[in-house]
């Protein structure tokens, strides 16, 4: 294996040759079809060997098409097979992979597009390749859109491109790329302005492969399930990881309702995921547990006792016996196997990332013998950077640096990192380039942390989200944020109070949690939103209290409004990975944050 390793290929161009020439008829993709698929339908099977030839046959389509050496050929698809085609026929090309998140407004899709000087884009279908008609006076160097699902029209379809290239020019291309070359443009999901393309070489990308690949432990016969976007740097970690294993990728079938049936059916063995997900089955399962009667509650709390006693003594080397192993049985019977079985039985490891995780779920996650690591990582630096690993994990940090990777705390609290996956700076953009990364290689991350003495890393919060009130005070607003939406309540929580005399916060509602919670406790929600019962405003109270109880004098709540509406990324309240943008969101609400200061007059 070793030998093997070392035979592995600086740059991602050869990647799936390699991987091919490893697994062979190994599965390599899994996925449902498209058309209708529905949880019970069945999954199509796409091996190595036959990976390749799709490979191949898109990149020589491509070049035929007029795709040069460092041209850059965009991909706007939600995450499918098809997009994983198009990766590595692009990289394979020689040619420079520009994600687009499908989710993208006009403007931003226009900015990507226009900004990078993508020649070429893969759309998913008709309606985007429409949406990119509509913009494309703006793009002066676009010269073909390639449809994924064919349309009838006549547009050029990803895999049945006419006159496909030599397979020796192919394979020229692939082997003339080297670890300094470009390999992709990623545009970060800024939470203000237009958003910034990340360069990152094929030797960013390899290192943080190098890295972080054996930190999940996996190989041939496992299964990685796989709905988080392509478009974003973590879904092609994970992406580039099951592959270079040997594993099996298997994609999200579409409908986000069909998740938890997917993985019931898929049974993967790895998950990667934001916490809510992993948030949602814990709520499930206490709201179950209420359903239950007054002792619900009671039992359930026991038998996470149970589990983490369980847990500490198996991490210790030690045999459960007398009454520990008599009450884990019991609670294995009647709660830990049903809530593996919700991940499908299988799933060794799991990732959570993106945004801090309830330490309630890590516990109850880790109480059923699920284990779920919390990471932090950046578009700009490759990949993950730090990772609790097995063997290495303090819950409330996202853990060590990867291999490679140093970290420290700037004197104003700011996460500094260096190492071989730091980007190669913004395209077109040499100001903000020099500003992220300074002369020593260390670049700026925006956000704030500590550092303890055994080197795991916290994340505060964010340095441009800081707060300074109208009294001088600094507050950092995820903090509150963070402690408000522990409530099984609140979907979403937004601090506001810069220049202001305290902080106030708006709310948004977790619709099926509260909507539960009425059916059980016979309350009538009524014809009008949720947000505006008596009831509902009670409960967020009692969440706002008991926030407030867990931070400083001069960050608890004075106020909050509950908003009638969940933030969306349709809105523009959300980045497509999920973060807020705040700006907007005062700006779209101030009117609410105004009367709030009112109120309190």
């Amino acid at each position: 294996m070793r030998q093997q390793e070392r035979q592995r290929p600086d740059t991602l161009a050869q990647f799936v040759e390699w991987t091919a020439d490893r697994y062979g008829d190994l599965p390599a993709l899994r996925h449902r079809p498209r058309a209708g698929g529905s949880p019970g339908e069945g999954w199509t099977e796409t091996g190595y060997d036959r990976l390749r030839e799709i490979v191949r046959t898109v990149g020589r389509g491509l070049i035929t098409l007029g795709v040069r050496p460092d041209d850059r050929v965009a991909i706007l698809s939600e995450t499918r097979p098809e997009w994983t085609h198009a990766h590595f026929a692009v990289l394979a090309a020689g040619a420079v992979v520009v994600p687009v998140y499908p989710t993208a407004g006009e403007g931003e899709l226009a900015w990507v597009l226009g900004d990078s000087g993508a020649s070429v884009v893969v759309c998913e279908n008709a309606v985007q390749a429409a949406r990119v008609e509509q913009v494309r006076e703006k793009l002066p160097e676009l010269r073909h859109v390639v449809l994924v699902d064919g349309d009838g029209s006549g547009a050029p379809v990803l895999g049945r491109l006419p006159a496909p290239a030599s397979l020796e020019e192919f394979l020229a291309r692939g082997a003339a790329r080297r670890a300094e070359d470009l390999c992709t443009i990623i545009y970060t999901s800024g939470t203000t302005g237009l958003p910034k393309g990340c360069r990152l070489t094929h030797g960013n990308m390899v290192a943080n492969q190098d890295a972080t690949a054996h930190l999940s432990e996996g190989g041939p016969g496992d299964t990685t399930y796989l709905y988080l976007p392509l478009a974003h740097v973590l879904g092609q970690l994970i992406e580039l990881t099951s592959l270079r294993r040997g594993g099996a990728l298997c994609y999200f079938g579409g409908r986000v309702e069909n998740v938890v049936a997917e993985l019931a059916e898929v049974r993967p063995t790895h998950l990667p995921s934001v916490p809510r997900l992993f948030e949602k089955v814990h709520a499930s399962v206490v709201s179950l547990a209420e359903s239950r009667g007054p002792d619900g509650p009671g039992r359930l709390a026991a038998a996470v006792r149970t589990g983490l006693a369980a847990a500490g003594a198996r991490e210790r080397g030690e045999e459960l016996t007398g009454e520990l192993r008599t009450a884990w049985e019991a609670a294995e019977e009647s709660v830990f196997a049903p809530v593996r079985a919700v991940f499908g039985g299988r799933l060794r490891w799991a990732l959570t990332g993106a945004a801090p995780i309830a330490p309630q779920t890590l516990d109850f996650l880790r109480a059923c013998g699920i284990a779920v690591y919390e990471g932090y990582g950046m578009t700009e630096t490759s990949g993950a950077l730090s990772l609790n690993r097995r063997g290495a994990v303090r819950p409330g940090t996202v853990g060590q640096a990867v291999a490679g990777y140093e970290v420290r705390i700037a004197g104003d609290g700011e996460v500094l990192v260096r190492g071989p996956g730091v980007f190669a700076g913004y395209h077109g953009n040499p100001a903000a380039s020099a500003e992220a990364v300074d002369a020593d290689g260390w670049l700026r991350t925006g956000d704030i942390g500590t550092l303890d003495a055994d080197g795991y890393l916290s994340i505060t919060g964010r340095k441009k989200d800081l707060i300074i009130t109208s009294s001088g005070k600094n507050l950092t607003p995820s903090l509150v944020e963070f402690a408000l939406q522990q409530s099984r309540w609140i979907s979403r929580a937004v601090m506001v109070g810069d220049r202001r005399p305290y902080p106030v916060a708006l709310l948004t509602l977790d619709g099926e949690e509260v909507a539960a919670w009425a059916a059980r406790e016979g309350v009538d929600l009524g014809d009008a939103p949720a947000a505006r019962h008596p009831a509902v405003r009670a409960l967020c109270q009692e969440a706002v209290d008991a926030a407030n109880e867990q931070v400083s004098r001069p960050s608890r709540i004075r106020a909050f409004t509950v908003l009638d509406e969940d933030f969306s990324v349709a809105s523009g309240a959300l980045t497509p990975t999920l973060k807020v943008r705040r700006a907007a969101i005062c700006d779209r609400f101030a009117a609410e944050i105004d009367a709030l200061y009112e109120r309190e007059r």
